[in-house]
């Protein structure tokens, strides 16, 4: 006999999330090359999206690959600095667009830490990685208005 599963309700929802590396570079020639060769070479994860933030000595580069534990082993091989992340991956199509994800979270009065888009997203569909102040309530949210929000699972 199977035990039957209660329904999902809005207030239990956790969404899915996925992780990202902010990786920690000297601002050098060469340095991102070097980061991004490495996932190239790399046979078992990718990079799905990165965005750069730069200073005079140091570079960040947040990135989202579509295997954390992989990635995080890589880096450590490496030794790079890198710190960890769980962001939300939303689709951005038709009638979910940016200004109406945006407009929904003003709404709950949720901050957007910072957002940035993915490269490769599934069936070509627009992608933004972010991250709020409360990333449970964000989620259940854009749930409630039917955005469709992706997992590790569901990259590329």
């Amino acid at each position: 006999m199977s035990q039957a599963v209660p329904p999902q309700t809005v207030q239990g929802y956790c969404p899915p999330t996925v992780r990202q590396f902010s990786v920690f570079l000297e601002n050098k020639v060469g340095k991102l090359f070097e980061l991004v060769h490495l996932f190239d070479e790399a046979p078992n994860v990718h990079l799905c999206a990165f965005s750069v933030l730069e200073s005079s000595d140091h570079a960040v580069v947040r990135m989202i690959p579509n295997n954390a534990d992989a990635a995080r082993a890589l880096l450590r091989e490496e030794g790079l600095p890198f710190s960890e992340f769980d962001l939300l991956i939303v689709e951005v199509y038709g009638d979910h667009t940016l200004t109406s994800m945006c407009l929904y979270l003003l709404g709950a009065e949720l901050n957007i830490r910072f957002a940035y888009p993915l490269m490769i997203g599934p069936d070509g569909t627009p992608t933004i990685a972010l991250a709020v102040d409360d990333q449970i309530l964000a989620g259940q949210v854009l749930r409630k208005k039917s955005f469709r929000l992706l997992g590790e699972e569901d990259l590329p």
